[in-house]
């Protein structure tokens, strides 16, 4: 498939020519925000998703992205705090993070906390003290025996918080929501000055667990950046920054950097795992053909079902459930209803598609006949839920076509 090349620069290098690969008309332009009425929900304001790639880096950016039409307040609600299968997971990071770098007794800054799940985490179990950023917190969720080592700002960290020292920079699941990738890493580069025994660690969606499944569900507005191992090393090796490490985990669908600031920065310096780029290219190309067959083949499984008279419902009301009910055109006549364990969810609804998000246990009072999982790795907690509301409808996960 011949990609179309655009005279813009690529905003993590700098570098011109990126080529677009895959387009998206009419996607929410906020997918987690708490909704409280399907016509708000139906009405949500809509943009253009227009996904190229360098091909210099790899890096991928929605050049379409107008970050005028985005939300983060109170109101955004993300956390996946609620899964056991998550905590985890997070548990598990932060002890590895503690361990690695010691962190005990330390200051630790936290770029888009959230709503301060992962930063209290490291505050408890170091001990260390903490500074959380994000326009989203919400004071009280978290009540802890660290409270009093924890300081939350609900902004955007920026320039003008740069005076904030810290031992040690955390920033997860927030650098894809942001479009001058290259911008906002001098700015943290600038924030920790001379003091190269910093270290920083960040935490993004691995994009070619994206590419390499065809996941158009994990293709969605707030995101305007995706990187690949090699994308992200190149973005922090330009902006003033020696990798420690690069990694994924949670199912290779996080990836993991960590690096030190450096005096001298040498970006032609080889990064072990970061010479991807020919195998990226190949992914994007892969997906530019393949993503229209795959999204064809969920409307023909779904138009099939609902032939069948079977009651469908999606299990997760987030991002991934926004993208691909609105990808696929599907509403509530084709998905009644969508179900998250997430308290703060329950009775609100999704952005384009209008479906209501119900807590599990409705599902006993309105059986569905398939349930579709909107993340694989909560397959094996998802059907046990369901095994324990006395359910045993068909289960498929995003994945399974």
């Amino acid at each position: 498939m011949h990609l179309q090349e655009l005279d813009i620069p690529c905003p993590g290098s700098g570098v011109p020519g990126m080529n677009v690969f895959y387009r998206v008309e009419g996607a929410p332009t906020n997918s987690v925000l708490l909704l409280n009425s399907q016509q708000e929900a139906l009405n949500f304001p809509r943009g253009t998703i227009t996904l190229a790639v360098s091909p210099t880096s790899g890096f991928i950016s929605n050049v379409s992205f107008d970050p005028a039409l985005t939300q983060y307040n109170a109101r955004y609600e993300a956390t996946q705090g609620y899964s056991p299968t998550f905590n985890r997971f997070h548990q598990r990071l932060a002890q590895d993070l503690i361990d690695r770098f010691d962190l005990h007794n330390k200051t630790i800054i936290e770029i888009g906390c959230d709503k301060g799940d992962f930063i209290t985490m490291l505050c408890e179990m170091g001990p260390n003290t903490g500074i959380g950023f994000d326009p989203a917190y919400v004071p009280g969720r978290h009540p802890s025996e660290a409270a009093d080592r924890l300081t939350f700002i609900a902004d955007f960290y920026s320039e003008k918080y740069t005076a904030y020292d810290a031992d040690f920079f955390v920033c997860k699941m927030t650098l894809e929501h942001i479009p001058n990738t290259g911008a906002f890493m001098r700015t943290v580069r600038r924030a920790i000055g001379d003091r190269e025994e910093t270290i920083v660690f960040f935490q993004i969606p691995n994009a070619c667990y994206v590419l390499e499944d065809l996941a158009f569900w994990d293709v969605y507005y707030e995101h305007c950046s995706y990187f690949t191992k090699g994308s992200l090393a190149h973005l922090f090796r330009h902006t003033g920054f020696t990798v420690l490490d690069l990694w994924t985990d949670y199912d290779d669908q996080y990836l993991m950097i960590a690096a030190q600031p450096t005096a001298v920065p040498d970006p032609s310096a080889p990064i072990p795992l970061g010479d991807d780029l020919d195998g990226v290219l190949t992914a994007v190309e892969r997906f530019a053909t393949a993503v229209p067959q795959k999204i064809a083949a969920w409307q023909e499984k779904i138009a099939a079902f609902r032939a069948q008279g079977q009651k469908i419902t999606l299990w997760g009301g987030g991002s991934k459930a926004v993208a691909f009910l609105t990808t696929l055109g599907l509403g509530v006549d084709e998905i009644p209803y969508v179900v998250d364990i997430n308290p703060h969810k329950t009775g609100t609804f999704l952005a384009g598609s209008g479906q209501e998000i119900v807590a599990p246990d409705y599902l006993p009072t309105d059986p569905p006949d398939v349930v579709i999982i909107m993340n694989p790795i909560y397959r094996a907690e998802i059907s046990r839920d369901l095994q324990a509301l006395g359910l045993n409808p068909t289960i498929m996960t995003v994945e399974d076509l």
